[in-house]
């Protein structure tokens, strides 16, 4: 049997209210279990149209057609009206998600400000933003969050600094190969990366297959002698594509592909190498994610990771 890590974002208050539920239900009929990276505070995910001046955005949102994938009350969300705070309108959900057994964690406070604003930000004032969305969720849960997935894979030294101060299990914080702990300053960071090893659904579909095909392309693509982690999102896989999710995990268990949270593939694998955290590109995806030095399809271009 072959096990892959399976993560699910969750950017914005529809993939919240309505993408975890959808998730929650066709999970439970499969008897999976998953790890799930929460957004707490306000959703602002719409200010990315400004993006739309560049062209390989722009690509992408006709490539993927994203209007009637993600729809437009996410795509305006937080740009003719402030964005609503999420964990204060869809508790619910997120206790949902807790009470059926899936392990919770922390995606972001404010997702759009991490994702286009990390590069700014220092060290205190990732802290605050960390706090504050920990704080959030822990008061939703009734207890604190074991693990982080940075938003959109970006992380830079003062991130992975500031996440330390954090009693973090395990972060997500990047593309990889395989269980590691970052070089921060020639010395490994306290927690280990559970990095996302599989392409998303975005990343392949009008490139490599077409939505047809694209369960087959990534099914071939498991395998049994590597890392497998996935990550998909409760905005796609829980809405536009919540049919094409469960084929995809009805064909898995026809090829004995088991899913598992990350916190229990981190324990079955045990042993995480120290690896330098860099900057790359990934194709089908706009801008840089932070990758674990050496992984494949990843062009580096810059590092994350002091010496």
């Amino acid at each position: 049997m072959c096990h892959v890590g399976l993560r699910v974002d969750v950017d914005t208050l529809r993939g919240t209210r309505i993408g975890v539920p959808n998730l929650v239900d066709i999970l439970a009929r499969h008897q999976i279990r998953a790890s799930f990276f929460f957004s707490v505070g306000p959703d602002n995910m719409g200010r990315h149209l400004r993006r739309l001046m560049r062209p390989a955005f722009l690509l992408k949102m006709f490539r993927t057609r994203a209007v009637s994938l993600y729809g437009w009350d996410i795509l305006l969300r937080g740009t003719l009206w402030p964005g609503a705070v999420i964990g204060k309108r869809c508790s619910g959900p997120i206790r949902q998600v807790m009470e059926a057994g899936h392990e919770v964690g922390l995606h972001a406070w404010d997702h759009h400000r991490w994702q286009t604003a990390i590069e700014k930000m220092d060290k205190a004032e990732i802290i605050a933003d960390i706090r504050k969305g920990l704080e959030l969720l822990t008061d939703i849960l009734g207890h604190a969050p074991e693990c982080f997935a940075a938003p959109a894979w970006r992380v830079t030294p003062e991130a992975l600094l500031a996440l330390e101060q954090f009693p973090f299990r395990f972060e997500s914080d990047c593309r990889g190969r395989s269980l590691f702990y970052p070089l921060i300053n020639n010395r490994p960071s306290r927690h280990v990366q559970v990095p996302t090893t599989l392409p998303t659904y975005e990343e392949l579909v009008g490139r490599q297959c077409t939505p047809k095909t694209y369960n087959d392309q990534l099914l071939n693509m498991i395998r049994p002698d590597q890392l497998n982690v996935l990550t998909i999102h409760a905005e796609v896989e829980g809405g536009a594509c919540l049919e094409l999710f469960r084929d995809f995990l009805f064909k898995a268990q026809q090829r004995d592909i088991a899913f598992a949270p990350l916190g229990e593939i981190l324990r079955e694998t045990g042993k995480a190498e120290k690896s330098r955290m860099v900057r790359g590109t990934l194709a089908g995806r706009d801008g840089w994610v932070a990758c674990q030095d050496g992984t494949d399809s990843m062009q580096i271009h810059d590092k994350v990771s002091k010496r």
